[in-house]
């Protein structure tokens, strides 16, 4: 029997009680009452979001968020079409991949992983590729813990005519967006990142306009958001394959427990009180941060490797005896560990962890 402990990644995270126990019910995916839930939590999507539904829709997909984030991919960029992609971690490069396999031209805007995507280096590209037609982008790069300055890039690309794509896996719901304001109009991120439910679906805020004209140029069947979208409306929020129901009843428990924090605003001053806490604290303790804290996400850091002969193995079993799992590091250049603080997670949690590492440390 596993021991519970605290998941300090960028999620799957630590869910509450409630959110667990919402999933202690077997609903039938053509019942109304499950129609009506799944209705509820994408009204609740575009409240998030700051749009209306006259202008935006909210679109789940069956499946983790590379599933939504390659659905958009897949099915709603043509053949004639050209994509530019900002690339500064593993997410950027795994929408290229996308493109690679579905035949998609594209143009990658390649940038160190430790720096922030640039609205000067977009510009850049932009003028030497005046046929760009679709630009996509991640908001938070959990490769590193970076956050990229959406609302400086995302409106400027916008006003030269191109469809914008944000990922926004690790970031919607703990990090206001103004979708609307910034000019986005394809949004993705997942039931199991700031929103605080559990791992089983992905979603895309769209704007409408863009979607509908999308219609047939899907490239599968099981990811055509066009398709997904048109059964919704037809049937009061029917899916049109199997839906993950136990997920779905926690995610619509996950936005009322977000609703209750008081929000999005409430709910990024809780990440970012956890992130500044954990950055000081170990600091203190002399492990290093990788990104500039301009452009540090409140969702997860990463840390260099204090000495060469730091066992990151060894730390991480110590510190999951201890009851923390963490993250390794997913970069080349530097040798680094991440920590999380996303989920329910909060200051006295953050305390802990930082008493545990120094009892670690000074082992």
């Amino acid at each position: 029997m596993v021991e519970k402990y605290l998941l300090l990644t960028p999620g799957p995270l630590t869910t509450s009680e409630e959110v667990k126990g919402a999933m202690d019910f077997d609903y039938c995916t053509w019942d109304d009452d499950y129609k009506k839930i799944t209705q509820s939590f994408r009204q609740s999507l575009l409240e998030i979001a700051q749009v209306s539904e006259e202008e935006y829709t909210a679109v789940p997909i069956q499946g983790s968020g590379t599933y939504g984030v390659e659905s958009v991919i897949s099915s709603t960029i043509s053949a004639d079409d050209k994509l530019m992609i900002a690339i500064n971690g593993a997410y950027g490069k795994r929408i290229s991949e996308m493109a690679d396999i579905y035949g998609i031209e594209h143009v990658d805007l390649v940038v160190d992983e430790r720096e922030p995507i640039t609205l000067e280096k977009v510009t850049e590209y932009l003028d030497q590729y005046p046929d760009i037609t679709h630009f996509a982008m991640i908001h938070c790069e959990t490769t590193t813990g970076i956050l990229n300055p959406i609302e400086d890039i995302i409106p400027y690309v916008k006003a030269h005519g191109i469809v914008t794509i944000v990922d926004a896996m690790s970031s919607f719901g703990g990090v206001p967006i103004d979708v609307k304001e910034e000019k986005i109009d394809y949004l993705i991120s997942s039931s199991n990142k700031c929103i605080q439910g559990v791992p089983g679906f992905s979603f895309v805020i769209a704007r409408k306009q863009i979607l509908e004209a999308t219609k047939g140029l899907s490239r599968t069947l099981s990811l055509d958001l066009y398709d997904q979208y048109a059964e919704m409306e037809r049937n009061n929020g029917k899916w049109r394959f199997t839906s993950p129901t136990h997920v779905v009843h926690a995610f619509y428990e996950a936005l009322a427990e977000l609703k209750a924090e008081g929000g999005v605003v409430a709910r990024h001053k809780r990440y970012e009180s956890n992130q500044k806490h954990l950055a000081t604290g170990m600091a203190d303790l002399g492990f290093k941060l990788l990104i500039d804290e301009t452009y540090q996400s409140p969702i997860i850091t990463s840390f260099i490797y204090p000495n060469d002969e730091f066992d990151f193995n060894e730390f991480y079993h110590q510190l999951k005896n201890d009851g923390f799992v963490i993250y390794p590091g997913k970069i080349s250049q530097v040798p680094t560990f991440r920590i999380g603080n996303i989920g329910e997670v909060y200051d006295e949690d953050i305390t802990k962890l930082l008493a545990a590492i120094k009892d670690i440390i000074s082992q």
